[in-house]
């Protein structure tokens, strides 16, 4: 300040002090609420004898859980990079079309004894023997632990929440916000249902209010039988964590579900590996296949698929007809949001594999599954040439034609 100039000549100065000290506060304020809505949604840390179980495993090494097989980590600076690029038509115009149900649409059972329905994202109701399974029941507005900011659903859940039929189990396969949501497990509770979650999720569950004798935990080959069918716990390529400083504290895993008269498998997230031959010769054949199509991209080559390693999984799994999962809910990748329809459709037909893909809400009977019919919009996607996903261990080289 020049000598003699006193601050009350400068009213800019003040008032500039005053605006910043208010922004700060702002900040304050604003980072404070989100800190709050998202806490609850982190969830919790497995201790005790949960966290002595889960170092038990042989898949526990040093402070966490590894695959079996040596991934390449994508560089996040790279990562970050491409995300903020973007992409085209990486979320819709408008919602896509969902067939809207209600309790009464399941109150008969399904002639054939086996009936799938894609209630969007990796949530399926899966009728099977007379027994019906939930799959990472997911009926939040987000993909985050905020209410406020994070991917948002594209399109309505087709069954409201409460219009569920009795449930006889809830699987869930790890514990990203795509798959074990806050709110739906919160809001599950006045049905009361079974859980069956790979190690260390179940601290997750209780933290948000369900009683540990709803809530069994698996490691991979873990079993259980529920009212008649067998839960089998098996092995997947992903990872885990909520916090971004808890990463995969807990267990990955994808379930066989084995009726009297049917088999289902149902892939979670998972990247290709030669554990869908295993699960295939030890636990096929399956007479339908839930797997994963979506949010793939070369840079996280070893934890998602994309379609055309989604159809050979399925050949490895020995499978009857293939239904996408985790994929036109969300916008979670750099790829339009039709794209992994239309490279599926591909890649079925030229592995000759049996495919249904139905709009969110609809059912489908393995047995006589419907046509499949674009009821997404013909928009531009890259192809498999143009942008191929390969897992590391296959070698840049391998042909997915």
């Amino acid at each position: 300040m020049k000598e003699g100039v006193s601050d009350t000549k400068r009213p800019w100065r003040r008032r500039l002090l005053r605006g910043l000290g208010a922004l700060g506060a702002l900040l304050l304020l604003v980072g404070g609420v989100l800190l709050v809505d998202a806490w609850n949604a982190m969830g919790t840390s497995a201790s005790g004898a949960r966290l002595d179980r889960m170092r038990a495993s042989p898949r526990w090494a040093g402070e966490g859980f590894v695959n079996p097989m040596p991934m390449v980590e994508p560089e996040l600076a790279e990562a970050t990079a491409r995300w903020l690029e973007g992409g085209e038509n990486r979320t819709p115009v408008s919602p896509p079309p969902i067939v809207r149900r209600t309790r009464a649409d399941f109150a008969e059972p399904p002639p054939s004894g086996l009936r799938i329905t894609w209630l969007g994202h990796s949530t399926m109701l899966v009728e099977l023997d007379g027994r019906t399974i939930l799959t990472d029941p997911v009926w939040g507005e987000r993909s985050s632990p905020s209410s406020w900011l994070g991917p948002a659903r594209f399109h309505a859940p087709p069954l409201p929440l409460e219009e569920l039929p009795e449930l006889t189990a809830v699987v869930i396969s790890h514990d990203h916000y795509d798959h074990l949501d806050t709110p739906t497990i919160e809001a599950l509770e006045a049905r009361a249902p079974r859980y069956f979650v790979p190690l260390g999720v179940g601290a997750h569950l209780e933290y948000w209010g369900v009683p540990p004798d709803r809530i069994t935990e698996l490691d991979w080959w873990d079993e259980v039988e529920v009212d008649g069918v067998r839960l089998v716990s098996t092995p997947a390529r992903h990872f885990s964590g909520r916090t971004g400083i808890d990463k995969d504290a807990t267990l990955w895993t994808s379930w066989a579900m084995i009726g009297p008269e049917h088999r289902v498998y149902f892939s979670g997230d998972t990247g290709y590996f030669h554990g869908f031959a295993e699960i295939g010769e030890r636990l096929g054949p399956f007479d339908a296949t839930l797997i994963e199509v979506g949010a793939y991209n070369q840079l996280w080559r070893d934890v998602h698929l994309g379609p055309e390693q989604a159809v050979r999984a399925h050949v490895a799994l020995r499978g009857g007809l293939m239904l996408p999962v985790h994929w036109g809910t969300f916008d979670l990748a750099l790829h339009a949001w039709t794209e992994p329809p239309e490279r599926l459709r591909l890649a079925a037909a030229r592995e000759g594999v049996r495919v249904a893909i139905p709009r969110p809400g609809e059912s489908v009977d393995p047995a006589s599954p419907p046509e499949v019919a674009r009821w997404w919009p013909a928009l531009p996607f890259q192809t498999v040439d143009e942008a191929p996903v390969i897992a590391s261990h296959l070698g840049a080289a391998a042909s997915l034609r």
